[in-house]
């Protein structure tokens, strides 16, 4: 049976670079569902989809759907969870839709899903891209929402701080090795 992780963070802490390390060192990722959401939008021409009312659900789905792929092997590593598209909903003031309570309560039950949530700390800046549109002050806001969703159903959350890229990816490897 796998152990599934879960690495999260506020957009901007330098989360996504981790992953790709971990990637390319044979660790199965399974990855965020937001970014993937908001660039189809795009492409459909909505501007600004995470104002949409059913911005929440859609990344809810696709999370649940890709973490109901079974794993290859021993050990994977979500890139954000259920919590947090419910901190996003909270976030962002939308409701939370009744799939994803569902969805949350389902994953808590999984005896796969380990309890210790590696999160990523800010580093001090943020990288803009086309799906980040956030600024540094509202990511630490954002960061907050994250912090209240996962300590409110109980789970550990092991704080990465900033640090060289190689020193982070290397105290990740070494809380998925324990």
């Amino acid at each position: 049976m796998a152990r599934d992780f879960i690495l999260t963070g506020a957009p901007g802490a330098g989360k996504t670079l981790i992953l790709r390390h971990l990637e390319l060192a044979g660790i199965e990722i399974i990855e965020e569902a937001a970014t993937d959401v908001i660039a189809l939008e795009h492409g459909r021409g909505v501007e600004r989809p995470w104002e949409e009312p059913e911005f929440i659900s859609r990344i809810a789905g696709l999370q649940m759907l890709r973490a109901a792929r079974p794993a290859r092997g021993d050990l994977r590593v979500a890139d954000r969870s259920l919590v947090c598209t419910l901190a996003l909903a909270e976030y962002l003031g939308h409701p939370v839709p009744p799939a994803l309570e569902r969805g949350i309560g389902t994953a808590l039950a999984d005896p796969q899903l380990e309890r210790r949530v590696l999160f990523v700390d800010l580093l001090g800046f943020i990288t803009n891209t086309e799906a980040r549109r956030i600024s540094l002050e509202d990511s630490r806001r954002f960061e907050a929402f994250h912090v209240a969703a996962y300590e409110r159903f109980g789970f550990e959350l092991v704080r990465i701080p900033p640090m060289p890229i190689d020193e982070r990816v290397a105290m990740v490897r070494g809380l998925l090795e324990a």
